[in-house]
């Protein structure tokens, strides 16, 4: 596929997981649109997903080839998207990443920062915690600096 299709495909794959539209995140997918292909700031579609709890278009994500632990590094857009769901309490996304073998424990910032389960428990999503702890997850010591 061309480069200048790619990135015309990939650019309306994020507009439509902002927009929330499962429908045509699954005809992109279907049409060649990556589903690892960062925005020019670095986010990947999985990240995006997750913070916005769009679970159903993870799924249809990881199904297509998304990685669960690829880190996003856009600006205010970095970390595992299993971090970025944790963070705010989706729940649901938390499950979909993890059934798609997302690392419970896998830290962010390549593995020096915060885990999932940091995100959960200062956010203070208990169910989102409990099904952390429920997949492996345990609390970490902090990194000092």
């Amino acid at each position: 596929m061309k480069r200048r299709q790619q990135k015309k495909l990939s650019h309306r794959l994020f507009s439509a997981i902002l927009a929330g539209d499962p429908g045509s995140v699954k005809t992109l997918l279907r049409a060649g649109a990556s589903p690892e292909r960062t925005d020019s700031d670095g986010t990947t579609p999985l990240y995006l997903a997750s913070v916005q709890g769009e679970a159903g278009i993870a799924r249809s994500l990881m199904e297509a080839g998304a990685f669960p632990d690829t880190e996003s590094g856009g600006l205010g857009s970095e970390g595992t998207p299993l971090c970025a769901a944790a963070c705010w309490g989706h729940t649901e996304t938390v499950r979909e990443l993890l059934t798609h073998g997302a690392d419970p424990s896998l830290r962010e910032d390549h593995g020096t920062g915060r885990s999932p389960l940091d995100w959960a428990d200062d956010g203070s999503h208990a169910d989102t915690a409990g099904v952390l702890r429920a997949a492996g997850a345990r609390p970490v010591a902090r990194p000092t600096r």
